[in-house]
């Protein structure tokens, strides 16, 4: 993103901010304490508790999260190089069942942060998924001939 590292954090880390592209939260923010983050964007617009696990302002929070497909852990990593800012999301896998699914919504919601943050038109969902379930399920480890 061509921005400063705190403005990127600030949008990743800011209950107001982060409801522009993702979806609110509601809690005591602190390394090991459990706060409650709404999925905005998706089709019930569920509430979930989240742990913080860690947050090292302005370059790396990691949460985790437990539903119905089970545990996810998540780091979200900030480096400034040259004046614009790399995010990389992490994405903990405990398998690979589902990355067809689950690759195609990151996607959107890293597209969601940048139209947050830049203006730009707002991206439909229905363009990455299915269109980029194929790419993702080839990122796996090919099953072992039976």
């Amino acid at each position: 993103m061509r921005a400063a590292r705190p403005g990127v954090w600030a949008s990743v880390t800011e209950s107001e901010r982060t409801a522009r592209w993702f979806g609110p939260w509601q809690g005591d923010p602190a390394p090991g304490r459990t706060i409650k983050v709404q999925m905005a964007y998706e089709e019930t617009a569920p509430w979930s508790d989240m742990l913080i696990e860690a947050c090292e302002p302005p370059r790396r929070l990691a949460v985790s999260t437990v539903d119905e497909a089970g545990p996810w852990r998540l780091e979200l990593l900030l480096a400034e190089i040259d004046g614009s800012t790399e995010l990389t999301l992490v994405h903990h896998l405990e398998t690979e069942d589902g990355v067809g699914e689950v690759g195609p919504g990151w996607e959107y919601y890293l597209d969601m942060l940048a139209a947050a943050r830049d203006g730009s038109p707002t991206p439909v969902f229905d363009d990455y998924y299915p269109a980029m379930k194929p790419y993702f399920d080839g990122l796996t480890t090919p099953a072992a001939p039976s």
